[in-house]
């Protein structure tokens, strides 16, 4: 009888073993080259102090040792003198002739069905008015709403009083 516990003969076909593994090879490892620099015994941790720094990196900077850096094409060549603009002024706003229009036409509208439309008319003929006083604004397009707006006005007073004639008001 075998004792099973003895290490099989090497030369001995193993049942769906492979080929046996070559010795592992340990690389050489060469010297640094002269040209390199050798890092110190340990290697300093993230955020520790070098010793690179001479001043804290918000402290302020002296006035005198700063020096602006001078035209690419001349050495030393004094800075150009700026200067600011003005911005042009913005003209006037454009647009209250249509606005009064606009109002004009809505109380036009309005005053043909009911009398109290007259505030809307009152606002165009007001706003036509300003409109014809500013230098920018269309002078045809303010007259127009001055003219309905008064016509609107006009319509608005005639249902106001056949309203109070249909309900006896004056007497």
């Amino acid at each position: 009888m075998t004792d099973r516990s003895e290490a099989p003969d090497a030369a001995a076909p193993h049942h769906g073993a492979t080929s046996p593994r070559p010795p592992a090879v340990t690389p050489a490892v060469e010297p640094p080259s002269p040209d390199i620099a050798l890092a110190d015994e340990a290697s300093p941790l993230p955020g520790a102090h070098r010793g690179g720094f001479q001043r804290l990196p918000t402290a302020p900077v002296d006035v005198t040792t700063v020096s602006a850096p001078a035209e690419p094409g001349a050495e030393g060549a004094p800075e150009p003198e700026l200067r600011w603009l003005m911005p042009e002024p913005v003209g006037p706003y454009r647009g209250l002739a249509g606005w009064a229009l606009a109002f004009s036409i809505a109380g036009l509208v309005v005053s043909l069905f009911v009398g109290w439309g007259f505030p809307i008319g009152l606002v165009g003929v007001i706003s036509a008015i300003l409109a014809l006083r500013r230098p920018l604004e269309n002078r045809a397009v303010a007259i127009w709403a001055l003219v309905l707006g008064a016509v609107s006005v006009i319509y608005s007073a005639g249902w106001l009083l056949y309203a109070a004639s249909r309900a006896n008001l004056f007497g």
